[in-house]
């Protein structure tokens, strides 16, 4: 019995093994090397050594390759928030899915830190960021609707928690000797109850 090898040329398509992985990984060092504005499509597709056509497969446009999880990031916390004890306070549902957030990220490595450092150096990237947290805001004060948390305290509690989310992931990655997310959560949503409380 003979055996088929099929010999695959430069422009023949072919299985690609994590592009998508490959692809977020040249656009990341492209951009904090030579600056988002700077750094092309054409040039990110073949940092990765692939084309642009693979690019358009798994990203609508350069943004997106810093913003394609915001979805999953959202879903993860709705999910922890829902799950939170029927008991909870808002604010302690929240911070439920803020500390569900804060490992996930954490499991990123230096990611989080090198995707912040490209945002942070550019204005129309912030914007989106912004827009990114008011929608998270947005998905939490539903949550908490949905579990029978009226306004205004829903979306004040929401509202709250993405301001601490905010906050904590700052301090975070301006100390990359900090490893434990959640714990800087934790600190800052204390913060907020002091600050609250008066204590």
């Amino acid at each position: 019995m003979s055996v088929a090898v099929i010999i695959y040329d430069r422009g023949m398509g072919r299985w690609e093994p994590n592009a998508r992985g490959r692809l977020q990984q040249a656009a990341m060092d492209l951009f904090l090397e030579r600056g988002f504005e700077q750094t092309t499509v054409t040039e990110i597709a073949e940092r990765a050594g692939l084309t642009q056509r693979t690019f358009f497969r798994y990203f609508s446009d350069k943004r997106e390759v810093l913003f394609a999880g915001s979805d999953t990031l959202r879903d993860l916390m709705v999910d922890a928030l829902v799950s939170a004890p029927a008991s909870a306070a808002p604010i302690d549902a929240v911070a439920a899915s803020l500390q569900a957030a804060g490992a996930a990220l954490q499991e990123g490595g230096e990611h989080p830190r090198r995707r912040q450092a490209v945002i942070s150096a550019n204005a129309e990237l912030r914007e989106r960021e912004l827009i990114k947290l008011a929608s998270l805001a947005s998905a939490l004060a539903d949550a908490l609707r949905r579990r029978g948390i009226a306004d205004p305290a829903a979306s004040l509690a929401a509202e709250a928690g993405i301001a601490v989310f905010r906050i904590a992931f700052a301090r975070w990655i301006a100390d990359p000797a900090q490893p434990d997310f959640p714990q800087v959560i934790r600190e800052s949503l204390e913060e907020l109850k002091a600050v609250t409380t008066g204590r």
